[in-house]
């Protein structure tokens, strides 16, 4: 068995270059470690604890567990790095919310709910990020293109699943630079519940 298995895991992550998830760590270890997934998970939530009031943490997202810096914390992390981070436009914004909220959602709908027409750049953009990808069709005439987000997109935004989205009634807006929720009212007492998203019987996450 090992005895130290916080620093093994803190080894694993570090050397990640993607979040790992809890069956991804098991793996490295063999039947005489004496290591299972639910040992891995405590001490991974122990070592979470462990980094409050760090500048940086270990977190949860749709993919697995990653270490990052504290948001708080990032302003001056950026400053390492001349290149600014890349801004989105306010209708790519809009367009990519509009999907994480409604999806599986066609083109058609989006533009429907905008009021004005999505961009086939703006479409390319977020097929190119891997925030959305195709999902199936739609039955009606046409059977235009259903699209639905991604791991990828929980991952870039922080969120472990879909129902970590902030409740639509609590948006305020959106911070161009950075595509995260600038400002949130007072959370409501009831949490948004999102299903799991399903097409044609695959759940996507």
């Amino acid at each position: 068995m090992i005895s130290e298995l916080a620093p093994v895991l803190e080894a694993l992550l570090l050397a990640a270059d993607k979040p790992l998830s809890v069956d991804r760590l098991s793996q490295v270890f063999d039947e005489h470690d004496g290591v299972d997934n639910k040992r891995i998970r405590e001490t991974l939530r122990q070592l979470q604890k462990s980094y409050d009031g760090r500048g940086y943490q270990l977190i949860e997202v749709a993919s697995g567990f990653r270490f990052q810096v504290q948001q708080d914390y990032a302003r001056w992390v950026a400053r390492l790095w001349q290149e600014k981070p890349q801004k989105y436009s306010r209708a790519l914004l809009e367009t990519l919310s509009i999907i994480a909220y409604q999806q599986p959602i066609t083109r058609g709908e989006i533009e429907a709910i905008r009021g004005v027409g999505v961009s086939s750049p703006i479409i390319h953009t977020l097929l190119e990020r891997s925030w959305v990808r195709g999902v199936g069709h739609k039955e009606v005439p046409g059977r235009p293109e259903l699209f639905a987000t991604t791991k990828e997109f929980l991952d870039h935004f922080n969120l472990k699943q879909l129902s970590d989205l902030p409740a639509l009634d609590d948006l305020e807006a959106w911070d161009e630079a950075t595509m995260a929720p600038a400002k949130l009212k007072q959370p409501q007492q009831q949490e948004m519940e999102v299903a799991a998203v399903q097409v044609d019987g695959e759940q996507l996450y």
